[in-house]
Order: C-alpha cells, then sequence, then structure tokens
C-alpha cells in the first residue's frame, strides 16, 4: 500500500467511491498552482485532513456528495462525477458554487480551513508556516485605520430593553 493510499484508509468517513467524488470536487474547487508551486485541496495530506475535519458533517456529506453526482450523470450521459474530464468537473463545479446549497457552503469552507493550514500553502503564500498565536503577527502601532471596516459595518447585536 502506497504512502497516498495509507492516507484514505478506511478508517476514514466515507466510501471509496463517495471520497473519489469528493476529492475530485475539492480539486475543482483549489486547484493546484504552478504559478506558486502550492498543491491543490485534492492532496492528500490536504484530502485527509477535509475527511476528519468533515466527519462531524458525514450524513450532510453523503446526501451532498450523492446529490452532486446524481447531477453529473443526468446531464453527462450517465458519468459519475469523478468520471468527468477537468473541464466538465470545473463547469460542474462554477455551476453549484452559484447555489445556496448547505452542503456546498460546508465543504467550502471545510476546504479552506484545511487548506490554508497545510505548511506547504503558507510557505507557497510567503508565510512562515506557523500558528498566528503567541507570536502573533506585527501590526504597525498607532493605525487605527485597521479598525475603519469594523466600525462602518454598524452594530451586530440589538439593544436588549431591561
Amino acid at each position: 500500500m502506497s504512502d497516498e493510499e495509507s492516507l484514505l484508509a478506511s478508517d476514514l468517513p466515507l466510501s471509496d467511491p463517495q471520497r473519489e467524488i469528493l476529492q475530485a470536487l475539492i480539486g475543482s474547487i483549489i486547484p493546484p498552482s504552478t504559478d506558486y508551486d502550492a498543491p491543490g485541496a485534492d492532496d492528500p495530506l490536504i484530502f485527509r485532513d477535509i475527511l476528519v475535519t468533515a466527519g462531524s458533517y458525514i450524513d450532510m456529506f453523503e446526501a451532498g456528495l450523492e446529490d452532486i453526482d446524481q447531477q453529473a450523470k443526468r446531464n453527462h450521459d450517465g458519468a459519475g462525477f469523478a468520471a468527468l474530464s477537468d473541464t466538465d468537473r470545473h463547469a460542474m463545479a462554477e455551476h453549484l458554487s452559484r447555489t445556496l446549497n448547505p452542503f456546498l457552503r460546508t465543504l467550502v469552507s471545510i476546504t479552506a480551513q484545511c487548506y490554508y493550514r497545510d505548511d506547504r500553502v503558507m510557505q507557497a503564500l510567503g508565510m512562515e508556516p506557523r500558528p498566528p498565536f503567541p507570536k502573533g503577527f506585527t501590526i504597525e502601532e498607532g493605525d487605527w485605520t485597521l479598525l475603519d471596516p469594523v466600525r462602518l459595518r454598524g452594530k451586530l447585536y440589538r439593544d436588549v430593553d431591561g
């Protein structure tokens, strides 16, 4: 068994076909970048992190992946999502991104979280691969304009009559 196969061992959530659909889908969401020498979200290490993180949403993921695969089969002569060409997968992912589907919103959120906590991605972005705390990041002291977006958004709460 190769390292990649052991990363996707059966102790992780979803069936093999569901993982294949998911890996193809997240590869369409964040493809590899040759310009930045960064892996795509479908990289085995990042994909494993996505699977583990998605564990508490397993029912939603199973239903969402089944729905996407069925849509692909209806629109592409019976070919499931994972069997589509890169172009067709990207076009379908682009179409799906315009929906308000809760599964897709959750998937995109988890994918972005897992992608940007990968050390290789942080290094490709020119950032030190470490947590933001306890070292923190240096901000020029006295630059109060950084708070303008917060001030402009207004209250996020309602007053309580007491």
